[in-house]
């Protein structure tokens, strides 16, 4: 063989080696630098907000402490960062419902305190609720019923959604993915 055939034969063989490895890598999730907004009526305060949140690839740290302050006890009026998880998982519930109506919240951050006196009195939280570390959201929504926000956030498999229809709303959650169908009040 000559050299030349060898060296075109080895090149032939690295280039097909190079492609088919190119194949097998998974390629890396492309972030959206779009915003991301919310907006929301917290139904025991009477308060409403419509922010942006997020933009040019970070957070915006004015709009998230206006949405904690939304989304804080309304019990004690206690304040903790919501996680941005269930930020997130709200802007995606939004586009799947295709609505610019605003979130009623129902319950958004839970205080401890708060917590352990509702589960004391058989309100039917949990223990250990997601609402205590900030990561989860009771809400409904004006323009769609509490079937579509709840079938909307199950498609979405972003955490947990309980179904509470006597109680007239759905929790979200950006903990596990999980579904139940929650307490009825009398």
């Amino acid at each position: 063989m000559h050299a030349s055939t060898l060296l075109s034969r080895r090149r032939l063989l690295g280039a097909a080696a190079s492609v088919a490895a190119v194949g097998l890598v998974k390629p890396a999730t492309a972030v959206s630098f779009a915003p991301r907004s919310v907006s929301l009526y917290n139904t025991h305060t009477g308060e409403w907000l419509r922010t942006v949140y997020w933009a040019d690839g970070h957070y915006i740290r004015e709009a998230v402490r206006d949405i904690n302050w939304i989304l804080r006890d309304h019990d004690s009026d206690e304040i903790r960062p919501m996680n941005a998880g269930i930020l997130d998982l709200l802007e995606m519930l939004r586009g799947r419902l295709d609505t610019r109506d605003p979130f009623l919240v129902v319950c958004g951050y839970r205080s401890p305190t708060t917590n352990q006196r509702l589960y004391l009195e058989g309100v039917g939280v949990a223990k250990h609720s997601y609402h205590i570390k900030g990561m989860a959201i009771d809400l409904r929504c004006e323009a769609r019923s509490i079937e579509q926000i709840r079938d909307a956030a199950l498609s979405l498999r972003g955490g947990g959604v309980g179904y509470y229809p006597h109680s007239n709303f759905v929790h979200v959650d950006c903990g596990p993915v999980r579904q139940w169908r929650g307490w009825v009040r009398s």
